[in-house]
């Protein structure tokens, strides 16, 4: 079965450590057959700055958000993918701003019955995976965190490789054995 591998990349810089792993990535996911589509956060048409809470989404029978833009068609991608990938530059020990829309907006894609007490979700069972990297060696763990709550809330697998003292925008490729570990991590993945 060829896995479906979508991308959520959180940077807006082409040419960045960001854009470095995810082209790594995908190459080693390709090399495994993985079928691999990425998504640039940082290049969406949006009608709003992330989640408005209008709930309209738990009204709907479907797994959507009714805001109608960029990000609402790459929300609708997620139920049929096999590996969700998120991945991002550190900052300020978080997800950027970009990829943090999205996120806001996967709300659409989960249905709460609060009077049972329990969450349907299309994503139950996925593998949610973060990329990510960082000038130093501070604040990855902190990044991971939310990504981490989010695939255990969800009934998802959590994978990530976590690049810590990648440097300037565009100094990863510089790190020894980088680009090889992260095409070995989507070989494993794909």
């Amino acid at each position: 079965m060829v896995k479906k591998i979508l991308i959520v990349s959180g940077s807006h810089k082409k040419n960045g450590n960001t854009a470095a792993l995810v082209k790594w990535f995908s190459e080693g996911a390709k090399e495994k057959g993985a079928h691999v589509e990425v998504v640039h956060a940082a290049y969406l048409k949006y009608k709003t700055n992330g989640c408005r809470s209008c709930r309209a989404c738990q009204r709907s029978s479907k797994y959507e958000c009714v805001v109608k833009d960029d990000a609402a068609a790459a929300l609708a991608k997620f139920p049929a993918a096999d590996v969700i990938v998120m991945a991002t530059p550190l900052y300020f020990f978080s997800a950027s701003a970009q990829l943090k829309l999205i996120m806001d907006r996967m709300f659409s894609l989960y249905k709460w019955d609060n009077k049972t007490d329990t969450m349907t979700t299309p994503l139950k069972g996925k593998t949610l995976v973060l990329l990510a990297s960082a000038y130093e060696d501070t604040g990855l763990d902190a990044l991971a965190q939310p990504f981490k709550i989010t695939a255990d809330y969800t009934g998802m697998r959590f994978k990530s490789l976590l690049v810590a003292n990648a440097g300037e925008s565009g100094d990863i490729g510089k790190l020894k054995g980088i680009s090889e570990r992260t095409r070995a991590f989507g070989r494993k993945i794909g």
